[in-house]
């Protein structure tokens, strides 16, 4: 039999079972892949299985189980990738996922990765999996960093003192994967021997307590292979593992005869028992580690990231810079966009936008079929392409470079107090950068959260995070009425900063929404939680832009298109269908106007939220195609011009004839900030919380924060000016 090499392109792990079709579920081995969060798990999971899930440089990231497959040895091994989580004391939803799937569907090997830089911290974890299965393999991730910062690693030393195989990696070059499959599939196989290390020699109330214990589960439950885990989690008062006891999860056996010792031995060693094991589990982490560990001279360790962190978490400088930093990638967008939204334009719109419509009329297609196909599904897609790719193809890989590089926990660091200050869980930090990505995903982020009542909080006011839809909005509109007030030399840096102004005031109706709902339908006391900053790692520059150009860039238009398509069919029939004299669209304009007045918009913009509802990123294009078509304006699409230049753009020509002024701009990036969720998110809440009630309130409190906020906008700008 032949092992697949992990370096040639034939032989890559990951290229196995995807390669060949074959299904995971049908797996010869289950392998469970477990460790702390931001050590590489998900980078290791990509590379032996090839699947392309995004890794990012801080905590949090996967918060649901991840499967895929490598294959070796002609066999099928299917791969779990489980949260990241420091525990598995099961308090959190990531915690107990990740404990249940090692305790009870009993893989065949777990894969725990840990970050060679912070040893001793990963290795709590370790020893609590070892508690649970012998059949452990230990990957050192990220050597790469341990050797630019001078630290070695025993490795036999510590898989001497673990009793299970370790094998050194850096998965994001690759290095050592070979070994790390040959060995996974060696204790798979029943090859190798695993004899894992538990505390045994410990004195004490407490410990003896936990041997008295172990001993008599051992007897009620002869064939589980985890007696001591199973004692210790009694001991602890673990009610997840007392109803499994109940329910006959671990064997058939007198589960009241085995709970009432629990509780006897439970009642006799009272807290000390929690904080001695814990102490204990530390204390060896702590000697292992500095067994296999060795650094270079402590002053110079890690001194330029400490100098770094200080500026950037400073209370003085950490606010100030963050601003100025993503001021700067929103100008380098803005900036950048301009040619490219351009040429979008005139090939989309001006010249094969006015083909279409002549070869539709040249081969006889009646004027309503033309109209839907033309004027409606294929308008709506070009504008969506013209409006939204320059921006997001530029935006997001800056984005994923900031994400790799380590900043965005460090921007989560700054919240953190200020989340505590609202009343919400210092987590909610975490849920709010991933919902800059996409909303859906960052309620889902919120299963990091322990307590119930503050991830709720979490869910609620994910949606003050703009996410991906509506990124592109905001910088177009601040580019076509708030640039053009500041001379040309400086219109990409004002219209950056009221993107800027936007997203921070997104993050204070965040805090504001977060402080209302902890005191008074959520109240409750505020949880604590250790927040981990990972470190700075160089990004790969020109890797992170592919992929973020495949994973978010692309992703993102496919979905906008998907969605452009058919509410562009939408937009052309009720902008044609007539009911006494008036189109459907111009009935729905009407009646929507006196509301949109009051808000400082107008009825189409209303309109145009409605039908986008599925999707936030054909708000703008829609706004468009019911602008043209319910004002009867002419000559769009014959004429070039630059999207994202204020002098002679079609895109401002069009909004401008249909009554646009600046009040609309900023009102419409007000409400862009504070209106309903997507379909998407809206589903995703419900599903999250299982409750009509508070999907309810987290779709309808921001659009009624969004109709309040820009109605009293509109009332003080028709006052004052």
């Amino acid at each position: 039999m032949s092992t697949a090499c992990g370096t040639c392109k034939e032989c890559a792990p990951g290229n196995g079972l995807r390669k060949l079709g074959l299904d995971v579920d049908k797996a010869d081995f289950v392998v469970a892949l477990a460790g702390n969060p931001n050590v590489g798990k998900s980078t290791v999971f990509n590379a032996l299985t090839g699947l392309r899930q995004h890794t990012g440089n801080w905590p949090g990231k996967t918060v649901v189980r991840a499967e895929g497959a490598f294959q070796t040895e002609g066999r099928d091994f299917k791969l779990v990738d489980l949260p990241g989580t420091y525990s598995l004391l099961a308090r959190s939803a990531d915690e107990e996922v990740a404990r249940d799937f090692i305790l009870f569907a009993k893989p065949d090997v777990t894969l725990v990765v840990v970050d060679a830089t912070r040893l001793e911290r990963n290795l709590n974890l370790v020893l609590q999996v070892l508690e649970i299965t012998d059949r452990v393999v230990l990957c050192i991730n990220l050597m790469d960093e341990a050797r630019r910062h001078g630290i070695t690693v025993d490795v036999e030393g510590l898989a001497r003192d673990l009793g299970v195989p370790v094998v050194a990696t850096a998965a994001r070059q690759r290095e050592g994967l070979a070994e790390l499959v040959a060995t996974v599939a060696s204790v798979a196989m029943g090859r190798t021997e695993c004899r894992p290390y538990r505390s045994r020699d410990a004195s004490g109330e407490a410990h003896e307590a936990l041997r008295e214990m172990t001993s008599v589960v051992t007897a009620a439950l002869p064939s589980l292979p985890n007696a001591r885990w199973v004692a210790l989690r009694l001991l602890d008062g673990d009610d997840h593992v007392i109803r499994a006891i109940r329910a006959g999860e671990f064997g058939e056996t007198s589960a009241d005869g085995l709970l009432a010792k629990a509780e006897e031995l439970r009642w006799k060693v009272g807290q000390e028992f929690h904080d001695k094991i814990v102490e204990t589990t530390y204390a060896d982490a702590g000697r292992i580690a500095r067994r296999s560990l060795a650094y270079p001279d402590a002053s110079s360790r890690f001194q330029w990231e400490r100098r770094l962190d200080k500026l950037v978490t400073s209370r003085i400088w950490g606010f100030p810079l963050m601003g100025l930093l993503f001021a700067a990638v929103f100008w380098i967008t803005i900036t950048g966009a301009n040619v490219p939204s351009g040429w979008l334009y005139d090939l989309f719109i001006g010249w094969l936008y006015p083909l279409l419509q002549t070869a539709g009329q040249n081969v006889g297609l009646p004027w309503w079929l033309n109209g839907l196909l033309v004027d409606g599904i294929y308008l709506a897609t070009a504008w969506v392409v013209a409006v939204m790719l320059p921006p997001m193809a530029i935006f997001f890989p800056i984005f994923t470079l900031l994400e790799d590089l380590g900043y965005l926990p460090r921007v989560a660091f700054n919240l953190d107090t200020l989340f505590k200050r609202a009343g919400a869980h210092g987590k909610q930090a975490l849920s709010m950068m991933m919902g800059y990505g996409c909303n859906a995903a960052g309620v889902v982020a919120t299963r990091i959260i322990d307590s119930p009542r503050e991830r709720l909080i979490a869910i609620i006011t994910n949606n003050f995070a703009l996410c991906n839809g509506r990124w592109p909005t905001q910088i177009l509109i601040a580019s076509l009425f708030i640039g053009v007030l500041a001379p040309p030399a400086l219109a990409g840096v004002v219209s950056a900063m009221a993107v800027v102004g936007v997203t921070l005031l997104g993050v204070v109706f965040m805090f504001g929404v977060s402080w209302v709902l902890s005191r008074t339908v959520l109240r409750g006391e505020v949880s604590t939680f250790s927040l981990e900053l990972p470190p700075y790692r160089p990004p790969r520059v020109l890797q992170t832009i592919y992929t973020s150009l495949i994973d978010r860039t692309l992703v993102v238009l496919w979905r906008a298109v998907v969605f452009a398509a058919p509410a562009g069919c939408v937009i052309w029939l009720v902008s044609n269908v007539r009911v006494d004299n008036l189109t459907l669209a111009e009935h729905a304009v009407e009646w929507l106007g006196p509301l949109g007045w009051l808000m400082g918009l107008n009825g189409v913009i209303l309109l145009a939220y409605i039908i986008a509802i599925p999707a936030n990123e054909i708000v703008i294009p829609t706004v468009l195609m019911l602008t043209v078509l319910t004002s009867g304006i002419s000559g769009v699409g014959a004429g070039a011009g630059v999207m994202f230049e204020a002098e002679d753009a079609s895109t401002k020509v069009v909004l401008t004839q249909g009554g646009w002024t600046l009040l609309t701009a900023v009102n419409l990036m007000l409400f862009s900030l504070l209106h309903n969720p997507c379909s998407t998110t809206i589903y995703t809440i419900y599903k999250e919380t299982r409750s009509a009630k508070w999907t309810a309130l987290a779709a309808l409190l921001p659009v009624g924060l969004g109709i309040l906020v820009t109605s009293l906008v509109a009332l003080a700008a028709r006052w004052f000016f």
